[in-house]
């Protein structure tokens, strides 16, 4: 089925000016509803200027839960509904605090970190960047005591640790899938590599016989990962199109699901529910429900392969077009996109959206300085609902809003140049380009990898209109996947490869006083799939001792206070 047409004119305006709204796009043909196609820059506005309260909070109790003092009363008005809700809130506020660290009674509980609480669940529910977490990052990690898992024969090609901090699932190009325990390290469960007749899988992209539902697994590379925030649900996807589903409590295959035409490139979560999101060489986006093992819909748009995709709590999406040079902001609900494009312009553009960039000259790319054209955005992360980051084999990173058509910020050479010497052209430098990247969900700290031999933590400034340099840690070979998580303390605290350990109390619990509790006492994991080639192909290998094919988790170390 053929992209649809844009809404835009045909021809722009002279002069617009440079900040103008991203160009707004039908995302294809749909089964639901169509909404209305409001701009999001619109509804950022709206929320910046909306008080936020008690009432913006979800008290709804989770279906199934059983509570007595939950049940309506006939006779009950709508303010007494509201304070018994309340109240239930609150009460589940304090036990959440009390089994988060561990050592205190919920009758204990100070009123500051209630009333902390609260606030963050207010700020969590209006979607904006809030958790100021970059500050405490130790600017040196150089003595952190890494975990390092082995399992896989062939390059990671996705890890990803559940919320709790408790299971970590790696994925390899030879197509195996396996399951770890973070406190341990110890391998928990191996889903192989499925083999079926050489007849099944014959022919390229349209001529390969589809599988069958006997087959409980993946046939080929398993390229990108995704898990619930619930820890129920694991999603994996590969070069075999396959979405597939698995029980990750129990470790076991529930249902593979075909669709897309090509390899399914990218595979996330949107956060808090069992929607799933996948992004495909096929060049299209897919929505599926991992609650009934379901198709929902198909989303066009991209104009070459789309290489990752991101979600978080909104029904919304991002995704990268490759060689396309676009990310494109998904509002699934609607039907439509934003259309943000990176890369190189020519000049008559550059006049008719309203300036020219500055151009380096050959000078300074032999110094390498200024920035390289991009040719292809290869990874993007959300950091908030209308803030998101992409990364390309420019070697630059971008900062972008929905409220503007440009980069906020862009950081060129993120990860250095590579020199080459040539018998014919001399020395040749050329930028890494970023391999992966990913945020802490909500906050101002994000990370990105290359195959420089160091993942960088970047902060981003109060304004959120620019980042800068923060800690590096050591990893040599090709950062495949990240991902940033704050599990439980307990969960760190409780792990025998931590590189601190809190002393235990006689229940078993980790000791800590009450100064700490009050300082928000909180652990930060970097979790990186590495491997001695790239995950989508293998036109490099870096060879040595060093470049291994394993999952790297590191605990950053923090210093001083945070702010809830």
């Amino acid at each position: 089925m053929a992209p649809p047409s844009s809404t835009r004119p045909l021809k722009r305006k002279r002069g617009a000016p440079s900040g103008s709204k991203p160009t707004k796009t039908r995302a294809g043909p749909s089964k639901r509803r169509r909404g209305d196609d409001s701009d999001l820059a619109s509804e950022a506005s709206r929320d910046e200027g909306a008080g936020f309260g008690l009432d913006d909070i979800d008290l709804r109790r989770p279906d199934g839960e059983d509570d007595s003092s939950g049940e309506e009363d006939e006779n009950e008005t709508p303010a007494q509904k509201r304070l018994r809700l309340a109240k239930l809130y609150l009460e589940s506020v304090k036990n959440d605090l009390a089994q988060q660290d561990g050592t205190f009674d919920a009758a204990d509980i100070d009123r500051e970190l209630i009333q902390a609480r609260l606030k963050l669940d207010v700020l969590q529910q209006s979607g904006k960047l809030h958790d100021r977490v970059a500050g405490r990052v130790s600017s040196d990690q150089s003595q952190l005591r890494l975990l390092r898992l082995k399992g896989h024969r062939l390059p990671i090609t996705c890890a990803i640790a559940s919320q709790d901090g408790a299971v970590l699932f790696s994925s390899g190009k030879e197509g195996h899938i396996i399951k770890w325990d973070l406190r341990t390290g110890k391998q928990l469960a191996f889903f192989p590599k499925q083999r079926t007749e050489k007849s099944d899988v014959k022919g390229k992209g349209k001529a390969r016989a589809v599988i069958g539902d006997d087959v409980h697994g993946h046939v080929d590379e398993v390229l990108s990962l995704a898990l619930s925030d619930d820890g129920q649900h694991l999603a994996s996807g590969g070069r075999d199109r396959r979405l597939g589903f698995w029980d990750a409590k129990e470790g076991k295959w529930l249902r593979g699901l075909g669709g897309h035409k090509d390899a399914i490139s990218g595979v996330t979560f949107r956060k808090g529910t069992s929607q799933v999101y996948t992004a495909s060489l096929d060049r299209t986006v897919k929505s599926w429900d991992a609650a009934v093992l379901a198709y929902v819909e198909t989303m066009f748009g991209h104009q070459d392969s789309i290489s990752d995709i991101d979600a978080l709590r909104a029904e919304t999406a991002v995704s990268s077009g490759g060689r396309d040079t676009t990310v494109r902001f998904w509002k699934i609900l609607d039907e439509t996109y934003l259309v943000f494009r990176g890369g190189g312009k020519s000049k008559l553009r550059e006049v008719l959206e309203g300036g020219i960039e500055e151009v380096e000259t050959e000078a300074e790319r032999a110094k390498g300085k200024g920035a390289y054209i991009e040719g292809s955005i290869e990874c993007v992360a959300m950091v908030d609902e209308s803030t998101f980051l992409s990364g390309g084999d420019s070697g630059s990173i971008s900062l972008w809003s929905t409220t503007k058509k440009k980069p906020l910020f862009r950081m060129p050479l993120a990860h250095g140049l590579n020199e080459i010497v040539s018998e014919t052209e001399g020395p040749i430098r050329t930028p890494r380009w970023v391999t992966s990247i990913a945020a802490l969900r909500y906050s101002d700290l994000f990370a990105s990898g290359s195959w420089d031999g160091r993942i960088r933590l970047w902060k981003i400034s109060e304004d959120v209109r620019s980042f800068t340099p923060l800690a590096d840690i050591a990893a040599p070979g090709f950062v495949n996947s990240l991902q940033l998580l704050s599990p439980p303390l307990s969960a760190v605290d409780q792990a025998e490869w931590a590189h601190e350990r809190a002393e235990p109390t006689a229940n078993g619990h980790p000791k800590a006083n009450g100064d700490a509790s009050k300082e928000q006492r909180r652990a930060i994991l970097l979790v990186a799939a590495m491997g001695q080639e790239p995950r989508m192909g293998r036109w490099m290998r870096i060879k040595g001792p060093e470049a291994q094919n394993v999952t790297l988790v590191a605990p950053l170390r923090l210093t001083g206070k945070i702010s809830p």
